[in-house]
C-alpha cells in the first residue's frame, strides 16, 4: 500500500502534492481592526507621501469578511478609513511644512466587467483607457479634491450606498462588486521655482468581490452570470500578480497581462 502523494504511487504521486503558504502574519477573531491596520498597511502612508505608488487589497471567499476589514463601521473603522486618517494626519504633520499636498480621488465598482462611478450612480458605464501621461485611467470618471479626511470619509459612505449587493445562500449581504478607492497625492515644494520638481502618487484601496462556488451559494439566473465574472476577474488578478512575482526573481521575459 503506499500513500497518498507517494512518488512511487502511480496514481497519486502527481495528483496529490504538499502545498506550502507563507504569510507575513495571521489574525485570530481577536485582532482589533487597528491592530491589522498596523501590521499592513500603516508602513505604505509615508512611501506614497514620497512618491511612490501603494495597492491594498481584501482578497477571499464570499462572506470571508473582506468588506468589513476594509470598510469597517462607523465605530470601528477598517483599512480604508485608518489609512485616509494617517495620511492626513502626516500632510499635517510639521517636519512636512516645507511641502505643499494636493489630495484627490475617485471612488469605482467593477460589476460584470463594467466600470461604474459611485460618486456619481447616474453616469453610464465608463472606459478604461491607457493615457500618455496618466498611464492607465478611468476615462469620465469624477475625481474630488479633499482636505480631510472626514470629507473623504463623507463621500466614502455615500458611494457604499450605490455599491452593488444582493443577498446569496452563503452571505446575506454579499457584494456584487470590487470598489476600488484611489486616492491620488501630488506633492510639491513651497519654495517658488519654476523647475520645483513634483512628485505624484497613487494608493489604491479595494474591497474585491468574493470568489464563490455554485453549489454554495446556491446562485442562479444573474446571481450566477455574476459570480462567473467575480471569479473570473479574480484568475485574472491572480495570473498578473504570479507574473509580477515571476518577474521580481529575474524572469525579465515574464509577460504582465
Amino acid at each position: 500500500a503506499h500513500r497518498p502523494g507517494d512518488m512511487h504511487d502511480p496514481l497519486r504521486g502527481n495528483r496529490v502534492r504538499e502545498k506550502r503558504y507563507a504569510f507575513d502574519y495571521a489574525f485570530d477573531v481577536g485582532t482589533t481592526q487597528a491592530e491589522i491596520y498596523s501590521l499592513t498597511t500603516r508602513s505604505l502612508v509615508d512611501g506614497v507621501l514620497e512618491g511612490f505608488n501603494a495597492t491594498v487589497f481584501a482578497y477571499g471567499a464570499t462572506g470571508a469578511g473582506k468588506t468589513y476589514t476594509m470598510i469597517g463601521e462607523t465605530h470601528n473603522p477598517g483599512i480604508m478609513v485608518l489609512t485616509l486618517q494617517d495620511l492626513f494626519q502626516r500632510i499635517q504633520d510639521s517636519k512636512r511644512a516645507e511641502y505643499e499636498f494636493k489630495v484627490t480621488f475617485n471612488y469605482l465598482e467593477v460589476y460584470n466587467e463594467n466600470i461604474r462611478d459611485l460618486l456619481s450612480p447616474e453616469s453610464v458605464y465608463l472606459d478604461l483607457r491607457e493615457d500618455p501621461v496618466k498611464g492607465m485611467c478611468v476615462a469620465g470618471i469624477s475625481d474630488w479634491e479633499v482636505t480631510s479626511a472626514g470629507e473623504i470619509m463623507e463621500l466614502l459612505r455615500r458611494g457604499n450606498r450605490h455599491r452593488t449587493q444582493e443577498p446569496t445562500a452563503a452571505n446575506a449581504f454579499s457584494s456584487r462588486s470590487h470598489a476600488v478607492l484611489q486616492v491620488t497625492v501630488q506633492r510639491t515644494e513651497r519654495t517658488p521655482d519654476t523647475s520645483t520638481p513634483v512628485r505624484v502618487a497613487k494608493l489604491s484601496l479595494i474591497d474585491l468581490a468574493g470568489s464563490e462556488r455554485a453549489a454554495k451559494t446556491k446562485n442562479q439566473g444573474i446571481r450566477m452570470i455574476e459570480g462567473a465574472n467575480i471569479n473570473r476577474s479574480l484568475l485574472a488578478l491572480g495570473n498578473c500578480i504570479n507574473a509580477l512575482g515571476d518577474r521580481a526573481v529575474g524572469g525579465k521575459g515574464a509577460y504582465v497581462p
